[in-house]
């Protein structure tokens, strides 16, 4: 190969990386704006007044994050547990029971956290089943996770089909309503969860940052192929 046609390779090797930089740098970009306005959206929503119930039936999509109260009682048995749930820097779970509503609906409720086994095969100790009729408060969740992201743009795959898996693994007959809610508080005081599920941290995170990076890399790539081409 000459040095003519070594150049041009190396000129286009050069023009490859820096369109992969700008490509990665748009994808931050985007993911940034995307986190942003979702951050919006939740702000807005948790310091909006509760919605009815039955609103949340007819469309939960438009009331994420909102609060709502439903009269009712939790179903025995019909218990999930989450694994690999944090609190105050312990590891635990989420425990999510089944809870029917006054006028027939089911629907799943996150109680909080709660402690894990002193060891991997220990069961974590599960508050007693109270199955009185209460009042409760909670946030209405959708089947769906927070955006992800990672430094290298590689899209992660959102976590979702959950209220169909905790349906099947609890043989339902009548599928639950598609939305859960946490758990804020209760008529009852054993109801009332000693670890209540937090709000997720809003934080734009450091997608712009990241998406300014790749485009000093990608200038960095064609100043480095400018001073080859010089010398």
């Amino acid at each position: 190969m000459g040095p003519r046609l070594k150049s041009l390779a190396a000129t286009l090797v050069a023009l490859l990386l820096v369109a992969l930089c700008l490509w990665a740098a748009q994808w931050q970009y985007h993911r940034g704006v995307a986190r942003h306005a979702l951050n919006t959206q939740i702000t807005s929503q948790v310091n909006s007044p509760p919605v009815p119930f039955a609103t949340l039936l007819a469309e939960p999509q438009s009331h994420e994050w909102q609060k709502t109260t439903l009269s009712g009682n939790f179903v025995s048995g019909k218990q999930v547990l989450l694994r690999n749930q944090y609190s105050n820097g312990a590891f635990g779970y989420h425990l999510l029971q089944l809870f029917q509503e006054v006028g027939g609906s089911e629907i799943w409720i996150n109680r909080g956290w709660i402690a894990a086994g002193k060891s991997a095969v220990a069961a974590p100790v599960l508050p007693e089943e109270d199955l009185a009729d209460a009042t409760l408060i909670g946030r209405v969740r959708l089947d769906r996770t927070l955006p992800h992201g990672s430094f290298f743009a590689l899209p992660t795959r959102n976590q979702s089909g959950l209220i169909k898996q905790w349906n099947a693994a609890n043989s339902l007959t009548t599928p639950a309503v598609p939305f859960y809610l946490d758990l804020l508080s209760a008529s009852s005081k054993n109801l009332v969860p000693q670890s209540p599920v937090e709000l997720p941290e809003l934080s734009d995170g450091p997608h712009m940052a990241y998406a300014l990076q790749w485009i000093f890399f990608a200038g960095l790539v064609l100043y480095g192929r400018f001073l080859i081409r010089r010398r």
